[in-house]
């Protein structure tokens, strides 16, 4: 179930988001430009590593301030094309009416803090992997978490692929996330009990990440006093945010 429509407006330019697109394009573009010594090198230094935190090894010092800085720069890497497209899209298609609600300071400081929430739960359960984790999905859940708190009731178009044909569907934006949220954890579980070798998806970033969006949502929401109050079923089609037709 892959979301294509937001039916929430935004009212101003999503100069953040924008910004964030641009960035994560910017630095997957570097990546690919580096032979391959030198990526193996880039990821070492700016993906994340959770067993470099959790597991003593004899001929790696203590980790310094410095070497916890892949927590942050990790969700501004990627590991294809087909990775970075899928985040950037879902990130353009949530992002601008959170940050429209938020303000762009406050959206800023959320994504950053879903990211690193993200980073931190990955590293906790899967405390020895020594494989590189990297990606934008886990403050991207906490965008869709903080658009489902705002909006639990509007509506998202989603298709399904099924033998190879699309089917396009209307669904609640809690639907959507409930359903999203019960796979990430179960297919987190899944790992947890039968760990994979591989890289694979780092699924309790996601959980992670959309439980930060969800718990910071109520605390960098702009008053309400500044700006005009957004109704539960906002985003079903065919009406406009005034509520008419």
């Amino acid at each position: 179930m892959f979301p294509i429509q937001n039916g929430v407006p935004h009212r101003s330019a999503p100069f953040v988001t924008w910004s964030l697109i641009a960035i994560n394009v910017a630095v997957f573009l570097y990546q690919v430009s580096l032979p391959a010594p030198a990526l193996d090198r880039f990821l070492v230094e700016y993906a994340l590593i959770p067993g470099r935190y959790f597991v003593p090894l004899p001929f790696l010092p203590e980790p310094t301030l410095q070497d916890y800085l892949p927590f942050l720069t990790n969700m501004f890497l990627h590991g294809g094309w087909l990775h970075l497209i899928l985040n950037m899209w879902t990130l353009f298609l949530f992002g601008p009416t959170v940050e429209d609600r938020m303000g762009r300071s406050r959206y800023l400081l959320f994504y950053l803090i879903c990211g690193i929430a993200a980073s931190t739960a990955h590293a906790y359960f899967n405390a020895t992997s020594f494989v590189p984790a990297l990606g934008a999905s886990g403050a991207i859940a906490g965008v869709i978490g903080a658009f489902v708190r705002l909006f639990p009731l509007a509506n998202l178009i989603v298709v399904i692929p099924i033998f190879f044909f699309p089917f396009f569907f209307e669904v609640p934006a809690l639907l959507f996330a409930g359903l999203w949220f019960l796979m990430q954890f179960v297919q987190g579980t899944i790992e947890l009990v039968s760990p994979s070798t591989g890289g694979g998806i780092a699924w309790w970033a996601h959980i992670g990440g959309f439980i930060a969006g969800v718990l910071l949502t109520s605390l960098l929401t702009r008053p309400r006093r500044t700006y005009r109050k957004y109704y539960l079923d906002e985003g079903i089609y065919g009406f406009t945010p005034n509520g008419r037709r």
